[in-house]
């Protein structure tokens, strides 16, 4: 095992791909793939599935990944420190549903800090693999819709990954008609309205793995 398997190994999980990847780290994909195959067969552990839709860490592989990490971050910090080089940038990702607010905070965040400097990701996905990314560290923040229809549950996976959350704002529903349509009466609009909505306001909250 070499660092550099355990660079193509991050590589790989990180772009979900392996031409990414490979494109990433500048080699070809069967060098990348001959690589990550003789790196399971090593830890007789398979870091990866492979299917029709794609590649995918398995159970298994986070485990590995989350060690492989540490190991790089750690090498990276020694090279800096007796060369002056800085060979592995630090990263931060973000995962969210599709709000356009997260997507402009977010980009102000590349123009606060040193965009050269980091490996900046922000992914939108659907709520479930936002809690996974944050959990198996793909993703240092994770950003979703919560209310009492789905907090219970959502409230529940969190604890069983050990993730907290901070509120960020509540949100009001609304509703958006086009001029053309036929304007329903005031009573039942209302009681449109009210049945879509919870006894508690919706909350958008972030998601991040506790220290």
């Amino acid at each position: 095992m070499t660092l550099q398997q355990l660079k193509y190994a991050d590589a790989v999980a990180t772009y979900g791909s392996i031409s990414e990847a490979a494109r990433r780290v500048f080699v070809t994909q069967p060098t990348l793939t001959e690589s990550i195959r003789a790196l399971e067969e090593e830890l007789r552990t398979a870091i990866f599935s492979r299917s029709a839709r794609g590649i995918a860490v398995t159970r298994e592989g986070e485990e590995f990944l989350a060690s492989a990490r540490q190991i790089l971050d750690d090498a990276a910090r020694i090279q800096e420190k007796y060369t002056g080089k800085a060979v592995r940038k630090p990263q931060f990702a973000v995962s969210c549903q599709h709000y356009a607010f997260a997507v402009e905070a977010f980009m102000e965040v590349v123009k606060e800090c040193e965009a050269a400097a980091y490996d900046f990701t922000l992914r939108e996905t659907v709520t479930s693999e936002i809690i996974e990314d944050v959990a198996r560290h793909r993703s240092e923040i994770g950003v979703m819709y919560l209310s009492s229809r789905n907090e219970r549950v959502i409230t529940k996976l969190l604890k069983n990954e050990g993730l907290k959350f901070e509120e960020l704002f509540v949100s009001h529903p609304h509703v958006f008609l086009a001029p053309s349509a036929r304007a329903a009466s005031p009573r039942r609009n209302s009681t449109t309205i009210l049945s879509s909505r919870s006894s508690r306001e919706p909350r958008t909250r972030s998601t991040s793995r506790k220290r």
